[in-house]
């Protein structure tokens, strides 16, 4: 899934964690410089420390790839170590204190959380210690002292925890995105796959037709034209038989040559050579209703696209059979006729109020050849019907778009 528009906080504060110490290392040793009364000696050691420290912080932490700041082991050297020049520095001038709040900074990054925690309570030990007159100190001052201690790291190592736990159901949502992501496109090969099964066993279904429909028709007809025409021959001496013979085979080959043209018709209709679907079926519509007398309304809804011409084939061939049927068996006065675009499938609806079906009439070779059609193509038919209420055909057939050329 896409990446959210918003900012992206965990690569902000990673980088914050790398950008503070080296604004508050600088800002400690200016002012530190800037003190008073010291030595060029004085300088040149508290600077030989500030040195040690940024060398430190580069090498441990700075250059170190983010998600090898993660590994336990070298971050607690590093911390350790972080912590030893920062009690240093703080010994040459507490005002060091201030880059020493990068080890609350950097503690988050120690895994698991207790060793967080502890670097944490390592840390304000530190600060604090090396911030109090120790020597000094009465049993309220060492009471003060032992409070912050214990707030400060309790208050801190809390960020530490909530950090923790949410980055681990941050990493399980994304591993449940990432499953989920898995199995969307899992479903898509298998939708893809049962499609192609549909579609196969569609073409099957739909040669089978043919086949049945040549031999119930084509084939018929060339054997009577061959019977004929072998009578004629039987009688050729008597040109008043042979031509009633010839006449009759001529009349079965016009017969014949009219269902093939019928046939190759209907692979292609011709109303959607030059046409989109809802153009081709509002023409249909319309010539159906000049022809018949029936009342028809035709209606187009949801955003239109433009389908496979495998989609509109099947579409407009059923919604043609259906009329067809109207016409034929329903006895109807009114015809609704209507065009669905979905999300992802299309709706075509065909509904009358003619006499119905009985469970019988239902089981028709043209609504089988109808049904056969819509399962080439991965949809489903439903029909809706009782005697003296009308006949419903409700089509669902996949929004295939139409591949771009």
């Amino acid at each position: 899934m896409s990446g959210d528009a918003g900012p992206d906080w965990d690569r902000w504060y990673e980088k914050l964690l790398v950008v503070v110490p080296w604004l508050l290392l600088p800002a400690s040793t200016a002012i530190a410089l800037a003190q008073p009364g010291r030595t060029w000696n004085d300088h040149a050691i508290t600077l030989g420390l500030v040195g040690a420290a940024a060398g430190w912080m580069y090498l441990g932490h700075t250059r170190v790839p983010q998600d090898r700041r993660k590994r336990t082991l070298p971050m607690l050297i590093y911390f350790a170590g972080l912590l030893t020049l920062c009690v240093a520095l703080m010994a040459r001038d507490v005002i060091f204190l201030l880059f020493a709040i990068t080890g609350f900074f950097h503690a988050y990054q120690l895994r698991p959380w207790p060793l967080g925690a502890a670097g944490v309570l390592g840390t304000s030990i530190c600060i604090n210690t090396m911030a109090s007159d120790m020597p000094a100190a009465t049993v309220q001052s060492l009471g003060t002292y032992l409070g912050v201690i214990v707030i400060q790291t309790a208050a801190i190592s809390s960020g530490i925890v909530l950090a923790e736990k949410s980055a681990e159901q941050h990493e399980r949502r994304e591993q449940m995105l990432a499953r989920l992501e898995a199995a969307l496109e899992e479903n898509a090969g298998l939708h893809a796959q049962l499609l192609a099964q549909a579609r196969e066993a569609g073409v099957l279904d739909e040669r089978q037709r043919m086949a049945g429909e040549i031999h119930d028709s084509l084939a018929q007809g060339l054997t009577g034209i061959v019977t004929q025409v072998q009578a004629a021959q039987r009688v050729w001496h008597s040109p008043t038989q042979a031509r009633e013979h010839v006449d009759r085979a001529l009349a079965l080959a016009r017969e014949g040559l009219d269902e093939a043209r019928r046939s190759v018709q209907a692979l292609r209709p011709r109303q959607l050579e030059g046409a989109h679907l809802p153009e081709a079926l509002g023409d249909l519509a319309r010539r159906w209703a000049n022809d018949t007398g029936i009342t028809l309304r035709f209606d187009v809804t949801g955003e239109r696209v433009a389908l496979s011409p495998a989609i509109d084939v099947t579409l407009f061939r059923v919604a043609q059979e259906a009329l067809h049927n109207v016409v034929r068996h329903a006895r109807a006065s009114r015809v609704g006729l209507t065009l669905s675009y979905l999300t992802d499938v299309v709706l075509l609806d065909v509904r009358d109020d003619g006499r119905g079906m009985n469970g019988g009439s239902a089981q028709g070779f043209g609504l089988r050849s109808m049904v056969q059609r819509v399962r080439t193509v991965g949809g489903v038919m439903e029909i809706e019907s009782a005697p003296g209420e009308g006949t419903a055909i409700s089509v669902r057939v996949p929004a295939i778009p139409m591949v771009a050329s």
